[in-house]
């Protein structure tokens, strides 16, 4: 198989390097995807050597172009484009793909690799994020730039294959972004008819283009994608199309799967395994490459470095944003610090006295119309502080008085997602990743099950993201069981690094909104109650230790030394155990209550603090309209035995008040689980 003698021959070198780098790091873990990087090498030879900005010595620079591999499973084609590009990803990290602490993992992983601007694997998700990114720095230029002065001008690029386009997501993706026309976003779509299954025709065949054009994308069909000047001509057109503000641009690539490879060219066999020593001898041979394996031509080395391109259009705009920094000093202040993922100098201060005035309004009212009232008041000093719902506004309250909606033709700070939470909670990565921005969005809480899987993404890019889950419970009442969650809260507690809270009342909701806000390494997610919830009265030093995760909100004076019952119980449940304490409370009955909004959180205070809460040796009851699972090694830890009141199985369609009282949520009913406890006849602990 010989490659175009049209083609100039340093595109030739440029992209058989690329091809070569791939094969020869995975065959040498004997595990990988060759398939995409040979495929697609004249594409990113085009993009990487010809049009991409970026700085391979400041990964993070603010106005670089970002660049997402959304069918990540192709990460060599990265790697290598970072290593030739100059980034500090030396050949050694090549030869050492996919080992264990290497910088070099199956997929790429942002904070892992420099250069990596998002993790992606989970097809389609890329996409997203890029759409999120996209969407940032449209948003971010209207709101900073100043006429003369473009200090946020900056193109989202993206690869992507079939299987991206399959994946559900994809639609939400680029349904949004159409809408939103975002220009800047250019998309190229690997159309090689081949996923691990075998040849697509059988189960994906669709009219890509016409769809993407409905969505009102800009479309360039039948690009050559073995031909660089095919794939630059048509980069052009699309750099063209971002200055007409028409849309995104999805460039229609026609590609082979393995290209080059005698043997394995074009079929599913080259998608995900190593080619072997033989197949590998071969297409070496087919292209003409005597090349060593990890051995890259001076030339090519040349043609990819981009670090002295990278520092000259890096200190162009720095005197473009010195220039900005001197007539907007105040913008170009609040722009850096955005970036960076700081808080305004005094934010903990305020925020702790915004926490102590909700203390005293002590209101009585839905954690979901608190959580909306902290947002107002967050809003005011967090400019950038950006979020919306999946067309749930109303009922998830996260508009806030000003915030002005989202618009292609005008910028604000509420988005209205429609009906996408997959899609929302994606692109709500992409737009942290991208920085300037604290992103949140919101639905229902049994709804976090479309979104779960970019939750986790969240989890696992350790991104500042909020999700905001109203209606958390049975207490939604009539709309019954596909609505009211169940397992949901405990789920997503498995999440590693995903903070849960599930908050008893306005103070704990504004508390648990000044926890997100002050988190820098990773994701919180609000479990909020439909109905009024009462307010918990609390002292100064309460107050200050919700933030804690967990701490003991009442105890009966008679409990010390030590009480004869804890009840733990978050959200909605709180006012139970508080109602049980007051009852036993008179019958001389030690009782303490802890509430406890985030099991995350409390477990990681120390040791001291966590069993000055909860004392061993004191029988311990959990409550909670929740799948209990999770609450039996809280139960255990006590060593005293325990009981758990929980909801395992789904609810009923009926006012809230009936679904409490049937299944076992009052006041009444919990106190006679605390009597059987007390009396040691209970219990599965």
């Amino acid at each position: 198989m010989n490659m175009r003698l049209t083609q100039a021959p340093i595109d030739t070198l440029c992209a058989n390097a690329l091809r070569f780098l791939a094969i020869d790091a995975v065959e040498a873990a004997k595990s990988g995807h060759p398939g995409m990087p040979m495929g697609m090498a004249e594409i990113a030879v085009a993009l990487w050597t010809r049009h991409l900005k970026h700085d391979p010595a400041d990964p993070a620079w603010a106005d670089r172009d970002r660049f997402v591999l959304s069918n990540g499973h192709g990460s060599m084609l990265l790697y290598a484009l970072l290593h030739l590009s100059g980034y500090e990803l030396p050949v050694d990290e090549l030869k050492r793909f996919r080992q264990l602490d290497s910088r070099t993992p199956g997929h790429p992983e942002v904070g892992h690799t420099p250069g990596v601007e998002t993790t992606t694997g989970p097809l389609g998700q890329g996409l997203t994020n890029a759409v999120g990114m996209a969407l940032a720095e449209k948003l971010l230029a209207a709101e900073f730039n100043r006429p003369g002065h473009a200090i946020v001008d900056h193109r989202t690029w993206v690869f992507l294959g079939d299987g991206c386009l399959m994946e559900g997501i994809s639609h939400e993706a680029a349904s949004f972004a159409g809408v939103q026309r975002l220009s800047k976003l250019i998309c190229f779509w690997d159309d090689n008819r081949i996923s691990i299954d075998g040849e697509v025709e059988g189960w994906f065949a669709d009219d890509t283009p016409a769809r993407f054009r409905a969505y009102g994308w800009n479309v360039i069909e039948a690009v050559d994608g073995h031909d660089v000047e095919a794939v630059d001509r048509a980069i052009r057109e699309a750099l063209a199309n971002t200055e007409n503000d028409i849309g995104p641009t999805l460039i229609c690539c026609r590609t082979t799967i393995g290209h080059g490879s005698p043997g394995r060219a074009g079929t599913a066999d080259v998608h995900g395994a190593p080619l072997g020593a033989e197949e590998i001898a071969a297409t070496r041979a087919a292209l003409g490459w005597t090349h060593g394996p990890f051995d890259v031509p001076d030339e090519v080395r040349h043609a990819f470095d981009a670090r002295a391109r990278g520092a000259s259009r890096h200190a162009d705009w720095q005197a473009r944003f010195d220039a900005y920094a001197a007539a907007f000093p105040d913008e170009a202040e609040a722009f850096t610090r955005r970036m960076a993922g700081r808080l305004p100098v005094g934010f903990d201060i305020l925020s702790n006295a915004i926490l102590r005035g909700v203390a005293r309004e002590a209101a009585t009212l839905a954690t979901r119309k608190a959580s909306q009232q902290a947002i107002g008041r967050l809003a005011r000093a967090l400019p950038e502080l950006l979020g919306g719902s999946a067309d749930l506004t109303h009922s998830n309250l996260t508009d806030w008085p000003g915030c002005g909606v989202v618009r292609a033709d005008q910028p604000g700070r509420h988005i209205n997602w429609g009906v996408r939470e997959f899609g929302m909670a994606a692109a709500l990565n992409g737009i942290a990743l991208h920085g300037g921005f604290l992103p949140f969005g919101a639905t229902f809480l049994v709804f976090s099950d479309y979104a779960r899987n970019a939750i986790r993404m969240s989890a696992l890019m350790r991104q500042r993201v909020v999700y905001v889950m109203t209606h958390d419970s049975i207490g939604l009442g009539e709309d019954g069981p596909t609505h009211q969650p169940v397992e949901h809260i405990p789920s997503l507690r498995l999440i590693p690094g995903l903070d849960v809270w599930r908050p008893c009342d306005a103070v704990e909701t504004q508390a648990a909104w000044n926890a997100a806000v002050l988190r820098h390494d990773g994701p919180t997610l609000l479990a909020l109650s439909r109905q009024n919830l009462p307010h918990q009265p609390r002292e100064a030093d309460q107050v200050q230790a919700i933030v804690r995760g967990g701490y003991v909100l009442a105890e009966t004076p008679s409990a010390t030394p030590a009480p004869a019952l804890v009840i733990i119980a978050t959200g909605s449940e709180v006012q139970l155990a508080m109602a049980v304490r007051e009852v036993l409370a008179a019958e001389g009955v030690g009782v303490r209550v802890v509430s406890m909004p985030c099991t995350a959180v409390f477990d990681r205070q120390s040791a001291a603090y966590r069993n000055g809460v909860m004392p061993a040796g004191v029988p311990r009851l959990v409550v909670e309209a929740a799948h209990g699972a999770g609450w039996w090694r809280t139960v255990a830890e006590g060593g005293a035995g325990g009981d758990v009141i929980a909801l395992e199985r789904f609810g009923e369609s009926a006012p809230a008040a009936r679904l409490m009282a049937r299944f076992g949520f009052t006041a009444d009913a919990v106190l006679e689980r605390a009597r059987a406890l007390l009396a040691g006849s209970a219990g599965h602990g």
